[in-house]
C-alpha cells in the first residue's frame, strides 16, 4: 500500500521481467477514485519508505489514463536502475489528482 496510507478500493496486478538491461511490463489497475495522472517506477526504496520516481510510465500507457486501464512496453535501464530492480528496492506507483502522492503501490519483487 502507499506511505503514508491512502484510502482507495483501487486495485492492480504487473508482470514485469528483465531480459539483460531491458525491463518489460504489463500493468493493469482499475476502481482509481479518478483517473491516473502519472505512472512511475519509484526506487530505491523497500516497502515502508518512498523514494523518487526513476522510470516514467505515462509514456507507455496504453490509450488514454483512466479509472482503469493499461500500460505496457519496455524500457532500456542503467545499471542503478537495474540493481534498485534486482534488489526488490522499486515500486510501481499510480497516481491520481485526489491523490498526487499515489493511489495504488506495488512494490516490485524479484522471484
Amino acid at each position: 500500500g502507499e506511505v503514508p496510507a491512502v484510502n482507495t478500493t483501487a486495485t492492480g496486478s504487473a508482470q514485469l521481467w528483465l531480459a539483460g538491461n531491458q525491463l518489460f511490463f504489463n500493468i493493469t489497475y482499475s476502481g482509481l477514485s479518478g483517473p491516473a495522472t502519472l505512472a512511475h517506477i519509484h526506487g530505491p526504496a523497500g516497502p515502508a519508505a518512498t523514494a523518487s520516481p526513476i522510470i516514467d510510465l505515462a509514456p507507455f500507457k496504453v490509450g488514454a489514463f483512466g479509472t482503469s486501464g493499461a500500460i505496457a512496453g519496455s524500457v532500456t535501464l542503467t545499471r542503478a536502475q537495474y540493481n534498485a530492480i534486482a534488489d526488490g528496492m522499486t515500486y510501481v506507483n499510480i497516481h491520481t489528482a485526489a491523490n498526487g502522492g499515489g493511489e495504488i503501490r506495488g512494490q516490485i519483487v524479484p522471484q
